[in-house]
């Protein structure tokens, strides 16, 4: 067993309030030995439990088996957060050295016998075992777990199945430094400041420092988000700037270069696939969506062709309108993807006069949080926020909030990481660096990253409606994690399954409208001024505007997904590009003007993320979203009695029993569909 020197970091908890990882004290230098003796030591800890005399009780086995690998755990939280959010050659380095170690670590935990025979024979007695209902369960997704690792395969099927892990491990790691150096590599330099005609001041000022930040101060730097559609394509005047900015998106890991994407996820597709036969699975997805809510991938792709046809014709009929405000400024010319935006825009401000530019100086950055998203948890669930400027971030530009309960007990740590940087990957999401569990006395530590363009010194970040909606989204993860009161940690905050992991979240998007909300946040960075009445009641009348392009590029993506993950290992796939056309055009979302949310070569979510054959669940969870958002109208909306009863039957569970159950018994009935297709302006097909 590797030992680890007392003076690394990683060597004891924290002694950090909550748990918080010493981030002052944390370099480069003290990941691998961490790592080394994390995985010696949680493969020591399995041994004595797999070997063990004694005959397998839950406490010697199940829950040993929780309580294992805390070493492991601290020194990974830490460095994957960080390898997502302010990476460096040397973390990218060691975590392609890291990556399939750890995968070679995980099977042999879930693929040893002695310890899936001690499971099976607990699993086989849970009857008589006497166990409490979060225990009981437990027990059957260990089970359930070593099962779908392969744990009753022979030893020449195990020892492919490894083999296939650590490559895969590998590639997704290889598909993320790809995408981060391509987007790096890929945003748009701008010479002339007439270029940027359009853009409010502040953009332009931000894409100036962004250019400084690179080394190029007399120029202006636009950077890319992760999805296809970028922010700036709805306010930038010039055609061929939005052409080179669009094309710059589209390009991301498909150059044929070092940064091509499309080998490595090809294999990845037909690994997966060789994968999900070995376990008895006609293909990737149908392994992934068997453990999901939807429970079959036929499932899963029947509420998509359910919906496409009606937002395809959606978009058409917009797509109409805008090329008919296109040709009063450019006769003759045909409607392109990055017009779209642009003119999406200009038909919002002459329907219904209201754009982006109107709304930004209401949505400064600071107020949105500590007014809107912090307001809306304090009115909802009692919680209260303070920051802790005294506590260590792993960046200058991360924010630490401590969060109280509504009896002012102490609850957690909610960091908040807004900006975006050459270090950080694209695209927002939620993360943890402390689980809450009872069982090990720990409460949670929770990060939100977004990628929102830092203006000069001294200037207001000043918010896009998107933006807006994604910081409340996001937070509405960060409640899961907040909010958890589990025995496990197996099942702490967002550990559900993945097409229920967005539901709470896109639950939690409902307050950035509501009127107290909105009311308390949205107002005027420099006059103090609220958002004026006749915007708002714009904002509630153009709910459904832009629906069918943001309905169709997002079906696009998550059918891409499902294609890519329905071959068999003897499919033959070919060009990456011929690929998405034909499955594109199959299933009848192939829309030039409407390019999908996510290309192959860019889908971070499906091919280095945990979204694979699961993109379906943002749709799947807005079902559930939409018909619970129904319940908060009917009930009376922003009241800690509603809050109260959600934290009790939902966000406090976690992944403590079964996710349809905890809804049904929250709404008191199935979810039904009719919410959503009336929110998003669809009509049942």
């Amino acid at each position: 067993m590797s030992e680890l020197a007392p003076d690394n970091p990683f060597a004891e908890p924290s002694r950090l309030p909550y748990g918080l990882p010493p981030f002052d004290r944390i370099g480069e230098e003290h990941y691998a030995p961490a790592f080394e003796a994390g995985l010696a030591a949680h493969a020591a800890e399995i041994e004595a439990i797999a070997a063990d005399p004694e005959p397998p009780t839950f406490d010697n086995t199940v829950v040993a088996l929780e309580r294992s690998g805390r070493l492991l755990s601290r020194v990974a939280s830490v460095f994957f957060n960080l390898t997502s959010s302010d990476t460096n050659p040397v973390l990218q380095d060691l975590q392609a050295q890291i990556a399939p170690k750890l995968a070679a670590h995980h099977d042999a935990v879930h693929l040893d016998p002695r310890l899936y025979a001690r499971i099976r024979d607990l699993f086989e007695r849970r009857e008589s075992l006497g166990l409490d209902a979060e225990s009981a369960w437990l027990l059957e997704r260990v089970h359930t777990d070593f099962q779908r690792a392969g744990a009753g395969l022979g030893e020449t099927e195990q020892a492919r199945l490894r083999e296939l892990n650590q490559e895969l491990s590998t590639l997704s790691t290889r598909f993320q430094e790809n995408l981060l150096r391509d987007t790096n590599d890929l945003a748009v330099v701008v010479d002339d400041a007439g270029e940027l005609a359009g853009l409010s001041a502040d953009a332009v000022a931000a894409a100036k420092e962004a250019a400084t930040a690179r080394g190029e101060p007399d120029k202006y730097l636009l950077s890319l988000n992760l999805p296809t559609s970028q922010p700036l394509l709805a306010s930038l005047e010039n055609r061929a700037l939005r052409e080179r900015l669009f094309r710059a998106s589209t390009a991301r890991g498909n150059r044929g270069d070092d940064n091509d994407n499309g080998a490595v996820l090809t294999r990845i597709a037909v690994l997966r696939a060789e994968r999900a036969a070995l376990l008895g699975y006609p293909h990737h997805a149908a392994y992934v969506i068997s453990d999901e809510t939807a429970r079959t991938s036929e499932a899963a792709a029947a509420l998509l062709e359910r919906l496409a046809p009606a937002a395809v014709a959606n978009a058409k009929r917009d797509a109409g309108e805008l090329q008919r405000y296109l040709e009063q400024d450019v006769p003759g010319a045909m409607l392109e993807p990055w017009d779209w935006a642009f003119y999406a825009e200009r038909v919002r401000k002459a329907r219904y006069d209201i754009d982006d530019a109107t709304l930004r100086p209401y949505f400064e950055l600071d107020r949105v949080v500590r007014d809107g998203v912090f307001y809306a948890a304090n009115r909802l669930y009692g919680l209260s926020f303070t920051e802790r400027d005294d506590l260590p971030a792993y960046h200058p530009g991360v924010r630490v909030f401590e969060v109280s309960d509504v009896d002012g007990s102490p609850l957690g740590l909610f960091l908040g990481d807004y900006y975006t940087r050459d270090s950080k990957r694209g695209g927002a999401w939620m993360n943890t660096f402390v689980d809450q569990s009872d069982l090990l006395g720990e409460r949670p530590v929770v990060v939100n990253n977004l990628n929102i363009s830092r203006p000069p010194d001294g200037e207001p970040t000043l918010l896009t409606y998107d933006e807006v909606i994604t910081l409340f989204h996001e937070f509405g993860h960060a409640l899961h994690a907040l909010l958890s009161a589990v025995r496990y940690p197996a099942f702490s905050g967002a550990n559900v399954p993945r097409d229920f992991v967005e539901y709470p979240s896109q639950v939690n998007e409902m307050w950035m409208l509501w009127p107290e909300v909105l009311a308390n946040y949205a107002k005027h960075h420099r006059t103090g001024e609220p958002l004026p009445a006749q915007l708002v009641a714009r904002l509630a009348e153009s709910a459904q505007y832009g629906q069918g392009y943001s309905t169709t590029e997002y079906l696009s993506a998550a059918l891409l997904d499902q294609a890519w993950h329905s071959i068999t290992p003897d499919d033959e796939i070919g060009d990456v590009d011929r690929f998405e056309a034909a499955a594109l055009e199959k299933a009848g979302v192939a829309l030039p003007v409407v390019p999908p949310r996510y290309h192959s070569t860019y889908f971070a979510h499906v091919f280095s993320g945990g979204y694979s054959a699961g993109y379906y669940s943002y749709i799947w969870s807005e079902v559930l979203d939409a018909d619970t958002v129904e319940w908060f109208r009917e009930n009376g909306g922003l009241t800690r009695a509603n809050g109260d009863h959600f934290r009790r039957e939902l966000l406090s569970k976690g992944g403590s029993g079964d996710a349809m159950t905890a809804f049904r018994t929250f709404r008191g009935r199935d979810p039904e569909i009719t919410p959503l297709l009336q929110r998003r302006g669809l009509t049942a097909a």
